[in-house]
């Protein structure tokens, strides 16, 4: 049976339940993925004095193939696109600046830095996203930087961070869709702190100073993004996430939640729908977190299927910024971003192809049976049949075909480098 023959069938029995195939599929074109950059060299960046990886982060595995100039990483993320059905947004870090040979410290980056990745942008009709990059440098060695003791180190990063928002302002404006920048900081203790208030209190003074100068929403959305815990801040992180949602709250910016910086029993599905009730937008950041926020590549888990109920059931694909953030270096680089991107729009499908009005009439009607019921009975619904026919639609390869185109770009690009 053909691909579209077993989609036709497969649209019946949706049908039953009010479900139009057809229009799901023109719905999630809509949504775009942020996919992030460094997973294709493992967060190293472009500075021309490159320094270690810093600031909690790690990255395992030294698989062949890995991008090192600019020109290579935006082939990689061609490559990738390419397998993935959709339309979607591509996610920077300020270490991706292009400088042309000449040693640009972070407090004077510009737009012109980044001119080539907007132009590439343009060409492949993109968006861009941003993030300042407040670790892997001299002037965050002990891990503080926005709340830092020292004045100066903490005037550098709250320069770098506007910087940062400037050259956001400056992708939304060229690409007519509005960057999102998302601030993340490795500031905490090791060991348990004597005061836990202080850094705070300096971390609020550093975003205060950093969101002075309006920039408009058209060009630049502004998300702070909390942590429980990383290496060599077990015992307090000041940007904890009561500290980030209580900012971004009082200060009408997105709270960023990341899959991954939470208790290891403690899940950002759950707290999707909370959020939603008190702010406007929010912002992902889709890990896979293994006991620790160990960044694995996304897969079609539990909890992933739950963030697409969440944000489809409650009818905010339009308010959730969906962007990813995992970096595998023991496996193909391009195989992991097509592995966790097209999984996270699987997510979406499968929530999009759930009766969820129905589900949340009868559990308003205490009808507890029936929903247990059809909530389990809908996992084994054809839903292969409507991804296969989506990714043909989109002219990408079906199923674990796209493997095949992986295995020989590795043979002729990725081997060679």
């Amino acid at each position: 049976m053909s691909i579209e023959a077993r989609y036709n069938e497969a649209k019946k029995q949706y049908k039953k339940w009010n479900i139009d195939v057809d229009q799901v599929l023109k719905e999630l074109k809509k949504v775009p993925i942020s996919i992030h950059c460094w997973q294709g060299d493992d967060i190293g960046g472009f500075e021309v004095n490159q320094q270690e990886l810093s600031g909690g982060i790690d990255v395992t595995g030294n698989y062949p193939g890995k991008a090192t100039t600019p020109e290579e990483l935006r082939n990689d993320i061609e490559k990738a696109l390419s397998l993935i059905p959709g339309k979607h947004r591509i996610n920077l870090h300020a270490i991706y600046a292009e400088t042309d040979g000449e040693v640009v410290d972070r407090d004077q980056l510009e737009p012109k830095h980044f001119e080539k990745w907007v132009n590439w942008a343009k060409q492949h009709e993109l968006g861009l996203d941003f993030n300042p990059t407040l670790f892997s440098h001299s002037k965050a060695d002990d891990g503080l930087t926005l709340a830092h003791p020292d004045k100066q180190i903490r005037d550098f990063w709250i320069e770098h961070c506007k910087a940062s928002r400037n050259i956001a302002a400056y992708f939304g404006k060229e690409l007519g869709t509005p960057a999102l920048t998302n601030i993340w900081i490795p500031d905490g203790y090791k060991d348990i702190p004597s005061d836990r208030l202080t850094p705070r209190k300096r971390l609020k003074e550093s975003l205060d100073e950093i969101f002075a100068d309006t920039i408009d929403e058209k060009y630049n959305l502004d998300a702070v993004e909390s942590k429980l815990f990383g290496i060599g801040s077990e015992a307090y992180v000041v940007g904890s996430h009561e500290f980030y949602m209580g900012y971004a709250l009082k200060n009408n910016k997105l709270c960023l939640l990341d899959t991954g910086h939470y208790h290891p029993t403690e899940v950002v599905s759950n707290k999707i729908s909370s959020m939603l009730l008190y702010s406007n937008k929010l912002a992902l950041h889709v890990s896979r977190p293994v006991r620790w926020d160990s960044d694995h590549v996304v897969i079609l888990d539990d909890e992933l299927r739950e963030i697409g109920l969440e944000i489809v059931r409650n009818g905010a694909l339009d308010k959730v910024s969906i962007g990813l953030d995992f970096f595998d270096a023991s496996i193909n680089r391009v195989a992991a971003w097509t592995i966790g991107t097209r999984n996270m729009i699987k997510a979406l499908l499968l929530a999009m192809l759930t009766p969820n009005e129905y589900l949340k009439q009868l559990q308003e009607e205490g009808n507890f049976t029936d929903r247990l019921a059809l909530m389990e009975e809908f996992k084994t619904y054809p839903f292969g049949a409507i991804w296969d026919y989506y990714c043909e639609i989109s002219d990408v390869p079906v199923g674990e075909t796209w493997l095949d185109e992986v295995k020989h770009y590795e043979q002729t690009v990725l081997k060679h480098r």
